[in-house]
């Protein structure tokens, strides 16, 4: 693994087994008790662009918890707000701190950050991937099934950030994918091909979100509205209908199906609360596996165990 994380992409299996070995026990010291602080003395800096609630805590806590500082840095209260570069942000937060995890819209603003730190850059979030929430997404399904090995997954709603990351996930870890997305709201037409063009598994676009669900293992799904795109609800409210996660879609799934929404849920929209609050729904165990997720991430690349994951991708 190279010294940041921006994409599940770049990602190896081994890189992500190494992760989830390394979440699990984090997790197992967490729940027993026992302290463990492998980045006491380090700072990690904070970058959000965008608002938070999970990946500010997580994150901060997670610093905490390994012993070590997390600073918050919002965007408009940094010079990067008056006109100052990423490049030079970069430089000079990399004299300063040991990490950065940063949260905004472009994905060219974490890879120009990433360009010019010296330090490792961990991706929040972006309009483009979000690679913490997929891997807490995949342990949780390893904690709940055993493996990600055989698994039939399907994501049903836009084409967003989270379908990128599923796609990248199903090509690297082997397992068959299938997205419901309605016209016009595909995910990135080169991830996609990219991903059905490399991967050995099925990863399938259709329309038909009943038929997407049939004998699903794993059905994800996520806010019709993303942050930026407010001034579209209407648009997207009409067009999104029929891509509810209810009850019934439920029906034609296996039987110990597992429900997924990063959160925050737009309830009533996306995905009912029958379901949300129900059998199937492990929204709020992958909510809390982002913070010990997100702990294996730091201490692998802000400690002397980076040698844990490959050298290189």
């Amino acid at each position: 693994m190279q010294k940041d994380l921006l994409r599940i992409y770049d990602l190896s299996r081994a890189d992500m087994d190494s992760i989830f070995e390394r979440t699990a026990d984090l997790k197992k010291k967490k729940k027993n008790g026992t302290a463990y602080e492998p980045l006491k003395g380090k700072t990690l800096g904070m970058i959000f662009e965008k608002a938070s609630t999970r990946t500010r805590v997580s994150f901060e806590v997670g610093m905490f918890q390994l012993g070590g500082h997390a600073i918050y840095l919002r965007w408009t209260d940094m010079q990067l707000g008056r006109g100052e570069s990423i490049a030079d942000t970069a430089r000079v937060l990399s004299r300063y701190l040991d990490g950065i995890m940063i949260r905004t819209f472009a994905q060219s603003n974490l890879d120009e950050l990433a360009r010019y730190a010296d330090i490792p850059v961990i991706n929040g979030l972006t309009d483009m991937c979000h690679p913490c929430q997929i891997l807490a997404d995949l342990f949780t399904v390893i904690e709940k099934r055993g493996s990600y090995e055989g698994l039939k997954a399907v994501y049903i709603g836009d084409g967003n950030n989270i379908a990128h990351s599923w796609i990248s996930a199903a090509l690297r870890l082997n397992f068959d994918l299938t997205l419901a997305c309605p016209k016009g709201h595909e995910p990135d037409t080169a991830i996609f091909e990219r991903a059905r063009k490399e991967a050995a598994s099925k990863i399938l676009l259709v329309q038909n979100p009943v038929e997407a669900a049939r004998g699903a293992d794993v059905i994800i799904t996520d806010t019709w509205v993303s942050m930026g795109q407010e001034k579209e609800y209407r648009e997207r409210i009409k067009a999104f209908q029929g891509y509810q996660v209810n009850e019934k879609l439920l029906d034609g799934a296996t039987k110990d199906v597992l429900v997924m929404h990063c959160l925050p849920a737009h309830r009533g929209e996306e995905i009912t609360d029958g379901v949300m609050d129900g059998p199937h729904s492990v929204v709020f165990d992958e909510a809390e596996n982002r913070l010990h997720v997100q702990k294996a991430i730091l201490e692998l690349l802000m400690s002397k165990k980076q040698d844990v994951l490959r050298p290189e991708c």
